[in-house]
């Protein structure tokens, strides 16, 4: 008798349907809740001869489990079907949608590249994980510079009879250079922007990584004076036309004669504040004549052709134009500073 009404149900639940999510509710009380059909079957399982309570037990399982597939079956079916439905209805107000906004140190990468694109310069790039060679032999670094020690530099390998071999997360993006120069003969007119790392402690005003943009113009005939414009140019482009810069004498070991680059404070107009610290002058980058022992390394004739360099951090250009006051922001990701920026991109 039991087993009949098992068929019985066995039937009707294969063969359910339901319209909407309501029906398969309907569907489920009927059969699977604690006042459903195959729960009453459940109950009266305690009257079954004890030669059939094996065969029948198996039967209920069997029904329970066919019960179960089928309505989450069904529930699935509808919700598609809802959701279908909503697609297409097209007077339905549509959802918001929230738009991103670029970084802030893409937006100002991205300014620096289109400056200095429409002056001639193109794109190049090169390996994080780079070698001493291109990062440091090739830029004239003495082996002794303190550059080459582990405090100030991350090395991933170090060879134990060729420093050159040596392998690093590169600590600037002169290497780039290095290897567009090895494979290039001038003209070159390159700008070389990307991520460097330095072993740092990370405060306010530091970090053991950080973004640069370096640029290389190497011809026949070129001098200090190609440099002064380009430069007064760009930084005319980025903070404003009546922006003054200086050139202050400094030391690198890939430029000879090199210079720190300052800009008049576009706060205070020059005349003195806190931000420039009262002089007026903010720096921003550094720069000068390619070094003719650079060129000789990278298989230049330092006697036909010269060439100036230079290079920013992109976190220092965009902490003078927004006035960023804490580097650690920019990879902190939190999106209360981020949203700061969307009426910037």
């Amino acid at each position: 008798m039991i087993l009949d009404k098992i068929n019985q149900l066995l039937d009707e639940v294969r063969q359910m349907t339901a319209a909407n999510a309501e029906e398969v509710e309907q569907l489920r009380l009927k059969y699977l809740s604690k006042k459903g059909a195959i729960t009453a079957l459940m109950n009266d399982f305690r009257n079954v001869p004890a030669n059939q309570k094996k065969t029948v037990g198996m039967k209920i399982n069997e029904l329970k489990q066919i019960a179960q597939e089928r309505i989450n079956q069904l529930k699935t079916d509808t919700e598609t079907v809802e959701c279908d439905a909503q697609h297409i209805d097209l007077t339905r107000t549509p959802y918001p949608i929230g738009l991103g906004t670029r970084h802030p140190l893409t937006i100002v990468t991205n300014e620096i590249i289109d400056i200095f694109s429409r002056m001639g310069f193109v794109l190049a790039d090169g390996p994080e994980v780079e070698d001493d060679l291109h990062v440091f032999t090739r830029m004239n670094f003495a082996a002794d510079h303190p550059a080459r020690d582990m405090q100030d530099t991350f090395f991933v390998s170090q060879h134990p009879n060729d420093v050159t071999k040596n392998i690093l997360l590169r600590s600037h993006t002169s290497s780039v250079q290095a290897r567009v120069m090895e494979t290039t003969q001038p003209p070159i007119r390159i700008i070389c922007p990307g991520r460097v790392y330095r072993n740092e402690a990370i405060t306010a005003r530091a970090h053991c990584f950080f973004h640069q943009v370096e640029g290389l113009y190497i011809d026949k005939n070129v001098s200090f004076t190609d440099l002064k414009q380009v430069l007064l140019s760009f930084a005319r482009e980025m903070f404003g036309a009546d922006t003054k810069i200086r050139l202050r004498p400094s030391y690198f070991p890939f430029t000879e004669p090199s210079a720190e680059m300052d800009i008049s404070c576009f706060i205070c107009g020059g005349e003195g504040c806190g931000f420039c610290k009262h002089t007026g002058w903010v720096e921003i980058l550094g720069c000068g004549m390619v070094d003719p022992n650079v060129l000789e390394q990278c298989g230049i004739d330092s006697s036909v052709y010269s060439g100036y360099a230079f290079g920013m951090g992109v976190e220092r250009i965009t902490n003078l134009k927004y006035q960023v006051s804490d580097l650690r922001m920019f990879s902190e990701n939190d999106v209360r500073f981020l949203h700061e920026f969307e009426s910037a991109d």
